[in-house]
């Protein structure tokens, strides 16, 4: 690598085995983090609707604490004194982005965190 003019760091450098349906093999390391991204072995479905196992990035651990952590920091369910324009205009380019950005590969790993901001806004809207 050193002829393209790049450096591995000899402590984050590692092979990784794909492990996928064709690849059944058990070896150390199956999985690495990129960008924040998590690629791993994961379920799939064919363009016939047969389930398989294929080797796919999606939302990584740490990136999703991350942005969950910013969320409850906005304390959604506190801002009674908004209106609901006010907080959309507040929050929409935020998780707009984190969705641009998340949702190209996997997309149904973000379900989860998008359900939890729902309830944020229905316990907003409760307490409204």
């Amino acid at each position: 690598m050193e002829c393209v003019g790049l450096r591995l760091h000899p402590g984050k450098t590692r092979i990784v085995y794909c492990k996928d349906g064709n690849r059944r093999g058990s070896y150390e390391h199956v999985s690495f983090t990129f960008l924040g991204f998590t690629f791993r072995a994961r379920k799939a479905r064919s363009c016939h609707g047969r389930n398989f196992t294929d080797f796919l990035p999606a939302i990584s651990k740490d990136a999703l604490k991350k942005i969950s952590v910013q969320v409850r920091r906005w304390r959604l369910h506190r801002r009674v004194g908004h209106s609901l324009a006010e907080l959309a205009r507040a929050i929409n380019p935020i998780v707009g982005g984190w969705m641009q950005y998340y949702r190209a590969f996997y997309r149904s790993a973000l379900h989860p965190f998008l359900h939890r901001i729902n309830a944020y806004l229905m316990r907003w809207l409760r307490k409204k």
